[in-house]
């Protein structure tokens, strides 16, 4: 069984026992729910059910931990004119494990 949501503007193909990185708000250990599930199949051969999203189909989880990426340099430079400006970004992102799809 699999199923694919849309969570901060990307999409996840996720399954049972599945953990994602995406940007969620949250506590580690508590349980976030995604309703946004854009397509769902119970495998073996069935036809997968599409929508936008499909009426009472849900996917649980739980919040891993919250934690930043790795460190990107942004460097700009405007050459002969003596600007030269060097900064860093650290995206932020929470782990989450899958524990249950509820179908319709």
């Amino acid at each position: 069984m699999y199923a694919i949501i849309e969570s901060g503007g990307k999409q996840f193909k996720v399954a049972e026992g599945d953990v994602i990185r995406c940007d969620l708000p949250g506590e580690a250990g508590s349980e976030v729910t995604f309703d946004h599930v854009v397509l769902a199949s119970k495998g073996g051969g069935n036809d997968p059910a599409v929508g936008a999203p499909i009426d009472g189909a849900k996917v649980t989880g739980t919040l891993v931990r919250q934690n930043a990426g790795k460190k990107i340099l942004v460097f700009k430079y405007k050459p002969k004119k003596r600007v030269r400006k060097l900064t860093g970004h650290r995206q932020r992102f929470a782990e989450v494990k899958i524990t249950k799809i509820d179908l319709p």
